[in-house]
């Protein structure tokens, strides 16, 4: 299996998945969560974005579904190309699969030897490796400290500089080797989780297309309409909170003259995480984080309050 659909029954509850409908499955993957939608479709349409090239051998033989081989960034022009606005909701399972991870290949796992990858679209550029071996120290640590949240990202970024100047950086295990040098007693494995994760996001530019689509979700969505998002670390479910919540990043409410708050959504759960079952079942939900907003809109029209 590519890989097991996190919190698959609270997504769905979550979509609330009319026949008849049109729905969007921002990350395909393996499939799990798009099958599922489809068995309660009925007549109606999903629409499946994925950039990874490895999505293709997943799809199922069903005239419902219209995939992209693309970043779910581009969802709006998609939709509007395709003539499929607007949508009544919007599924996203964030993150890198189990298969990503399991693949050596890819880069992305600190357990696995491989090249200096980590690209979700192996089109793209750049990859861990130019990251590594190309940004200057400064702009280095940056990414550390934003993306990895970590402390002495001044100090790791040092370090590679060094390593690389002697020669270039090529391997995960080239890379976790050096690492090891640096992290903390007890806390090794979480240490290099923390910095692959920060080279992860930047290479994929992952915030930068999460705070897109959250934008495009409310353009797309029909009033009325769901937004469900899974997310595993604390960057992603940040954005997510504060756009559900406020309409816009920071997290600070706009109001009206009456007090009221602006926004084009409104929470409809407390944040859900998965029962101890799934994370013994499936070790990739652990950090698993599930919000679901409904689309509002005043009576006469105007912006959502």
């Amino acid at each position: 299996m590519y890989h097991k659909p996190v919190m698959l029954e609270a997504a769905l509850e979550g979509l609330a998945v009319k026949a008849g409908g049109t729905y969007v499955d921002a990350t395909f993957g393996g499939g799990g969560h798009a099958r599922a939608i489809l068995q309660r479709l009925g007549e109606g349409r999903l629409v499946a974005f994925d950039q990874d090239e490895d999505a293709l051998a997943n799809l199922p033989d069903d005239d419902r579904l219209t995939f992209l081989n693309q970043n779910f960034r581009y969802m709006k022009n998609f939709l509007k190309l395709y003539g499929y606005l607007p949508v009544d909701g919007i599924l996203a399972d964030l993150g890198v699969s189990s298969h990503q991870f399991d693949q050596a290949g890819r880069g992305f796992s600190t357990r696995l030897e491989g090249p200096l990858d980590m690209r979700m679209n192996r089109h793209s550029e750049p990859s861990a490796k130019t990251v590594v071996n190309e940004y200057d120290t400064g702009r280095l640590a940056e990414v550390l400290r934003l993306y990895g949240e970590l402390r002495q990202s001044r100090k790791i970024a040092a370090a590679i500089d060094q390593a690389r100047k002697e020669q270039p950086l090529e391997t995960t295990g080239e890379l976790t080797d050096l690492l090891k040098r640096l992290a903390p007693r007890g806390r090794e494995n979480k240490f290099m989780a923390q910095v692959f994760q920060a080279l992860r996001i930047e290479v994929n530019s992952e915030l930068g297309a999460l705070r897109e689509l959250l934008i495009q979700s409310e353009e797309v969505l029909k009033d009325g309409g769901r937004l469900v998002v899974i997310s595993y670390h604390s960057l992603e479910d940040r954005l997510v909170k504060n756009y559900m919540r406020a309409g816009n990043f920071s997290g600070e409410p706009e109001k009206d003259f009456y007090g009221r708050i602006i926004r084009p959504f409104v929470p409809l759960w407390k944040p859900r995480t998965p029962e101890p079952a799934e994370v013994e079942e499936n070790s990739r939900a652990r950090s698993a984080r599930l919000r679901v907003a409904e689309k509002i809109k005043n009576q006469d029209g105007s912006k959502p309050i």
